[in-house]
C-alpha cells in the first residue's frame, strides 16, 4: 500500500506505455478508404500522434467540415484491432511495478478513455492505475493543463512538487509544464528529440529509466 503523501506519476499511453503504431497506420488508411482522399505517408501520421484525432486529420489536410466523418470511419476500425494490434514497449510491466512501490499512478491520454481502459486491463495493468483521464473525459486536451490538473485532483491529497509526468511528446510536457508539475519526456516514441529536450525538465530513454529517476529524487 503506498503511503497518502507518495509521489504521484502520472503516463502518457501511445509512444510512453505502448506502441499501436499498426493499429494507428492501418485506422487512418481504413478512414482514407471510406471517406475519400489519398492516404498519407506513414511517417506524416506518427509525427502527428499524440494530437486528438480531429486535430491530426484536418492537419492532414481533411477539410474542417469533414473531419468528424474521417474520426468516425477511424475507430469504427481501431476499436476492432486496437488489442491484437498493439505492443507493450520494452521493460513497461516492469516499470509499472516498480512505479507503484513508491508512488500513486494515474494515465492522462489524447486517445479515447474506453479503449485505454480496455488496452490496460488486456495487457493487465489496469488495477496499477489509480485515475485514467481520456479524450471524453475533458474539455481541453493536451498540451492543456486541464487533463494533468483533473487526474491529480482525482487522486487527492498531491503536492506539485512531488508529481511527475512522463511523456514522449510536446504536448506531454508543455501540459505538464501549465500544470506546474515536473516533465520527464522519453525518446521511447513519437516525439522529436531536440524539441523534447529544449522543453523537457528531464529527458530518459524510456518510461522504466524515467520511473527509476524519479525514484531517486
Amino acid at each position: 500500500m503506498t503511503p497518502l503523501h507518495a509521489k504521484i506519476i502520472l503516463f502518457d499511453l501511445d509512444g510512453t506505455l505502448i506502441d499501436s503504431t499498426e493499429a494507428i497506420l492501418e485506422s487512418f488508411a481504413k478512414a482514407y478508404e471510406k471517406c475519400g482522399g489519398d492516404v498519407p505517408s506513414d511517417e506524416s501520421i506518427k509525427n502527428l500522434v499524440g494530437l486528438p484525432l480531429k486535430i491530426m486529420f484536418v492537419k492532414l489536410g481533411v477539410n474542417e467540415k469533414n473531419k468528424m466523418d474521417y474520426v468516425q470511419a477511424y475507430k469504427e476500425h481501431y476499436r476492432t484491432i486496437h488489442t491484437q494490434k498493439t505492443v507493450l514497449l520494452p521493460q513497461v510491466k516492469e516499470a509499472i511495478a516498480k512505479a507503484h512501490t513508491f508512488a500513486r499512478l494515474g494515465v492522462v491520454t489524447t486517445k479515447t478513455g474506453q479503449y485505454s481502459r480496455e488496452l490496460l486491463e488486456y495487457f493487465d495493468l489496469m488495477h496499477y492505475f489509480e485515475v485514467l483521464i481520456g479524450a471524453e473525459d475533458v474539455q481541453n486536451l493536451k498540451p492543456h493543463a486541464e487533463p494533468i490538473v483533473k487526474a491529480l485532483d482525482a487522486i487527492g491529497n498531491y503536492d506539485k512538487k512531488n508529481s511527475y509526468m512522463i511523456g514522449d511528446t510536446i504536448s506531454d510536457i508543455l501540459s505538464a509544464k501549465e500544470a506546474n508539475i515536473t516533465s520527464i519526456a522519453v525518446l521511447c516514441g513519437y516525439g522529436e528529440d531536440n524539441e523534447l529536450h529544449q522543453n523537457a525538465n528531464f529527458v530518459t530513454k524510456n518510461t522504466y529509466d524515467a520511473v527509476t529517476l524519479i525514484e531517486k529524487r
